[in-house]
Order: C-alpha cells, then sequence, then structure tokens
C-alpha cells in the first residue's frame, strides 16, 4: 500500500444533529491515524447522489429509508438548511483499514459489544414499519460512512468529488482535459446546448479519466460500466436549481 491510499468519509446528518463532528474529527485525526486530508466539503445530498452511492441495496426493504437518512429528511425534516453531510476525502498508508477500525462495525449494537469506544458504538438502530405497522426491516443511524475497500473508496470518491475539490498533488487517480461540451438535462446527456440544460464539462475542464470515458461512450451510445447518474450526480451538488 502506499501514501496515496485514499478513502471517503460521510459524517452523515444523525451525527450532525448530536453534535458529534468534533469527536468524529478527533479521533480520525492525523495523530490517532497517520492519515491526512485531501479533501473536504459539505454537501447538501441530492436523490440521484443518494441512490447511486447506495445502488447496492436498491429494492430492498430499507433502501427509501435509507435515502431518507443520509438526505437528511428524518433527521432535520423541516429543516432544509441543516440536510447535509460532512464528506471527507482521507489520504495515507492503509487509509481504508485504518479508518474502518476506527469506524467500528456497521451496525450500532454489534459495535457497542465487540468494539466498545469506536465512533459507531453511539449509533442506534431503529425499526421500519409498513403502513400496517408490521415490522419490514431496521435502519442503522450509524454516524458516518466509511470505504468498505479500496475498489469501493475510488467510486465513492469519484462520485462524491471531483478533481478540482482536490490538490492536484493528492490525486490518487488519473485525470484528463476535457476536449468537448458536456450538457446533462432530464436524465440525458447531450453534447450541444439545450436551453435549461446543465453544462457539466467543458474544454478544458479536468475530469476523472474514467469519467470521461464514460461520458464519451454514453454519448456515442456505447456500453459503459459506469451510469450516467453516478458521473453526473457531483456536478449537481450545492447547485440553487431542482433536481434534473
Amino acid at each position: 500500500m502506499s501514501n496515496f491510499d485514499q478513502t471517503l468519509v460521510l459524517i452523515k446528518p444523525d451525527a450532525l444533529k448530536n453534535s458529534l463532528t468534533g469527536y468524529i474529527f478527533s479521533t480520525l485525526s492525523e495523530f490517532h491515524t497517520g492519515l491526512r486530508f485531501a479533501g473536504a466539503k459539505i454537501v447538501h445530498v441530492t436523490s440521484m447522489l443518494a441512490e447511486e452511492h447506495y445502488s447496492e441495496h436498491h429494492g430492498k426493504p430499507f433502501f427509501p429509508s435509507l435515502i431518507e437518512y443520509v438526505t437528511g429528511q428524518i433527521h432535520f425534516k423541516n429543516e432544509p438548511e441543516n440536510q447535509r453531510v460532512i464528506a471527507i476525502v482521507y489520504m495515507g498508508r492503509n487509509a481504508v483499514k485504518k479508518v474502518r477500525e476506527i469506524s467500528g462495525p456497521t451496525n450500532p449494537e454489534k459495535a457497542r459489544e465487540e468494539k466498545p469506544g469506536c465512533i459507531r458504538a453511539l449509533g442506534t438502530v431503529h425499526l421500519i414499519k409498513n403502513e400496517k405497522g408490521e415490522i419490514t426491516g431496521d435502519r442503522m443511524d450509524n454516524l458516518i460512512h466509511a470505504s468498505a475497500s479500496d475498489e469501493e473508496a475510488e467510486r465513492e470518491i469519484k462520485m462524491w468529488f471531483k478533481p478540482n475539490d482536490i490538490p492536484p498533488s493528492m490525486h490518487a487517480y488519473e485525470t484528463r482535459q476535457s476536449e468537448q461540451h458536456f450538457y446533462y438535462k432530464n436524465g440525458k446527456l447531450s453534447e450541444n446546448y439545450l436551453p435549461q440544460s446543465v453544462c457539466i464539462l467543458a474544454p478544458g475542464d479536468i475530469a476523472w479519466k474514467s469519467d470521461l470515458e464514460g461520458l464519451q461512450k454514453i454519448a456515442n451510445n456505447q456500453p459503459s460500466s459506469i451510469t450516467l447518474q453516478a458521473i453526473i450526480a457531483k456536478y449537481l451538488v450545492n447547485e440553487n436549481r431542482n433536481e434534473m
């Protein structure tokens, strides 16, 4: 492993609600982990970003509750100004492993039993019920997300961060300069401007190499290993417009 190993951390709405941000930052500090910040941002999480981040759970009974949770609609239902997460890229040797160990097991109850004192030991588990009051599953309010593997870290960092959100000297993944325009509107990609479309990339802009290759394939109606939404989501973060 190298000093350029990176991992994504999300400080979730329940941690913000319970004023645990300082505790989490302290626990993950360079003094304790040997890791350092490569990027950080406050994110109003769109449904698109949330659904892409948790795409592996799509179709499961707890999926809608999970989306409401990470978008802040549960803990800040009538407070849109507080519906956010703090997204951080940590960088350093064995970044994924170190952060996972400090975070603890995903289930807060298991975390308290197996690793008291870890971050997620302060979380809670809520039962999910249907309209009839029947229990259909549970939602783990576990305060923090930490990438599960190096492969997941790359996928997630590229989903939440644009290259210019991270200093060039701290880029762990290849970038390329765009040579064309890419616009987005109503779930579709275009190389030409359409009224009310969003310019995702313009000539000269720097993008992740894998994103740029994906956009080029999608624009040419070729199969792509990455979805359009996974590429686009980060470009719509904190935009003052309705979700597109």
